[in-house]
């Protein structure tokens, strides 16, 4: 999409987008931040006015990593630090300062109402001048853009430490299915995964459940000597991300043959499939007779975690069972780029996303 405010020179605005380029700072700057369960990564790009004619590859000026932003998770404290300290630093190696800086986008997990992402707003405005255009989404929103060069339509799955399925239609409606954390059933996740395999492990221990490969395969890789240790372990720490480190061990059981660990992988499957599911027939991605064509993009570990035993190519063989016309994507950006986008759109289009 052109700029609207420009005077339709093309050549004139991408000889602009070069000076950005080669200065860094022509037009000014983007960061795009991705705050997921784990991390929050923050990357400083050159602002382009001219809507979605992008370079590719998007030059990265500045990236850095910090630890988590989701207040639910960490608290406020915790969450805000992390935030101020991933932005500076990407400032720092970008050769920048704040003065440059036209627009701010961030994807965070645990942004599930409008109380969330003023909160979150106005952390970020008390760090940079008036004029900076500043948009908080959830991390799903960004992942979604990393998939569709910034533009909102269609659906993405994350599943890395937890999960959560949200789409867009051409209207601007929007739909959500999964993403309340573990204790409300993200059982598709790394969380869910590992959750249920420490589950069978102990299951098995105490007689309640059948033998499994999963015993021997956890215990070594956390060099504890009985399951009695498990107990002791998990609650030590009960951290989402440190359980949910452990679906390399479910996954090379599944591979090895153990049946618990490949129902547990079926499972997980079945349910990130259905996420999509839903969120498609709420927003009619699918046109009436089921076969339109719309982008799947498909974000975390899980599903790209490039095993044998293959959570996201079952999970897109399970969409493309219910919607032919689904045309899956893995991302050849990160979600924080999908933040820098998605904030040159909203900035080139003047969309109100407030």
């Amino acid at each position: 999409m052109r700029n609207p405010h420009s005077n339709g020179n093309l050549e004139e605005e991408e000889g602009r987008g070069e000076a950005a380029v080669e200065n860094g700072f022509g037009d000014g700057l983007i960061l795009g931040l991705d705050g997921g369960a784990t991390s929050t990564v923050c990357v400083c790009v050159p602002f382009f006015p001219y809507g979605d004619r992008f370079p590719e590859p998007l030059p990265i000026l500045g990236r850095a990593v910090a630890g988590c932003t989701n207040r639910n998770s960490v608290g406020e404290t915790a969450a805000r630090d992390s935030l101020e300290q991933v932005i500076s630093e990407a400032l720092v190696e970008s050769g920048s300062d704040k003065s440059h800086v036209r627009g701010v986008c961030l994807g965070v997990s645990g942004v599930n109402h409008p109380s969330d992402q003023d909160m979150i707003q106005n952390w970020i405005r008390d760090m940079f001048p008036s004029h900076v255009k500043v948009y908080v989404q959830n991390d799903a929103i960004v992942a979604l853009a990393s998939g569709t060069m910034g533009k909102l339509h269609g659906c993405v799955l994350i599943a890395g430490t937890g999960c959560i399925a949200y789409g867009f239609d051409e209207d601007g409606r929007e739909a959500r299915a999964s993403g309340a954390g573990p204790i409300l059933g993200d059982w598709g996740s790394g969380y869910g995964i590992s959750a249920q395999a420490l589950t069978a492990v102990i299951r098995a221990h105490d007689g309640r459940g059948p033998e499994t490969m999963l015993t021997s395969t956890i215990l070594k890789a956390l060099g504890l000597s009985s399951p009695d240790e498990l107990i002791g372990w998990t609650y030590a720490d009960p951290s989402w991300a440190r359980i949910a480190a452990l679906v390399p061990q479910v996954v090379s059981c599944a591979e090895a043959g153990d049946e618990i660990s490949d129902k547990i992988l079926v499972d997980a499957a079945d349910d990130l499939a259905l996420s999509v599911k839903a969120v498609v027939q709420r927003l009619g991605l699918c046109g009436k007779d089921g076969k339109a064509c719309f982008p799947v993009v498909m974000v975390g570990g899980v599903l790209n975690a490039n095993m044998k035993w293959d959570i996201g190519k079952e999970v897109s063989k399970r969409i493309n069972q219910h919607f032919p016309g689904a045309q899956t994507i893995i991302p050849k950006v990160e979600p924080a780029v999908g933040a820098a986008l998605l904030a040159m759109n909203f900035l080139t289009v003047k969309i109100d996303v407030s």
